[in-house]
């Protein structure tokens, strides 16, 4: 199964790409979902993070405070060390067994960690969504309603846009229209699918 890494920074329009290939009948593995199912209740993970922070980063519905975490990590390296530690290998076996059951003609694995996480690894080709660092601010500022300071921390725990750039297999350019991001997109596909067939 051909599968198809898609990363960027936050605020470069991953979300974006996703939901117009998806519209295609293309599987997307999704990392921060996967983050998310990793540390429902119930699951090991969260009794892990609760034991090791505290018990009040757990919500009365008995749900992660997921801002609360990322507050105490982004401020602390040594802390997001021990978060990763953890929770990558459970979101890479979540991310693995969608693969393995995905019956579209490829697959799309996105995650704004593809290297950092070495989710990399489980995929054929990279796709980068490339856009400048003034939009990726602006755009997460927006969308998640947070300071231009956090926004920035975010950006600064990811790798750099050079660091993308250079793994990159595919580049989409992500500044303009959604019509100039879907006319990109268009011709993509097709390749992933010639290349599909020659598998």
């Amino acid at each position: 199964m051909l599968t198809i890494g898609v990363t960027g920074g936050i605020g470069c329009g991953k979300s974006a790409v996703t939901d117009y290939l998806t519209q295609k009948g293309i599987l997307i593995a999704d990392a921060d979902q996967a983050a998310r199912k990793v540390v429902e209740p119930g699951q090991p993970a969260l009794k892990a993070i609760a034991e090791h922070f505290g018990d009040h980063l757990i919500q009365a519905d008995g749900n992660l405070d997921r801002r609360a975490l990322r507050d105490i990590v982004f401020n602390d390296p040594e802390q997001r060390r021990w978060l990763e530690q953890l929770t990558h290998p459970l979101i890479n076996q979540q991310l693995s067994d969608e693969i393995a059951s995905a019956t579209s003609p490829y697959v799309i694995l996105v995650s704004p960690l593809l290297f950092e996480a070495r989710q990399n690894q489980l995929v054929d080709r990279v796709l980068v969504i490339d856009t400048t660092e003034e939009m990726q601010i602006s755009r997460a500022m927006a969308r998640d309603n947070i300071s231009r300071e956090q926004a920035s921390a975010i950006l600064n725990a990811q790798a750099s846009r050079e660091q993308r750039l250079s793994m990159a297999d595919d580049v989409v350019e992500n500044s303009g229209s959604l019509d100039e991001l879907y006319l990109q997109l268009d011709k993509l596909h097709e390749t992933y699918l010639t290349l599909t067939r020659q598998q």
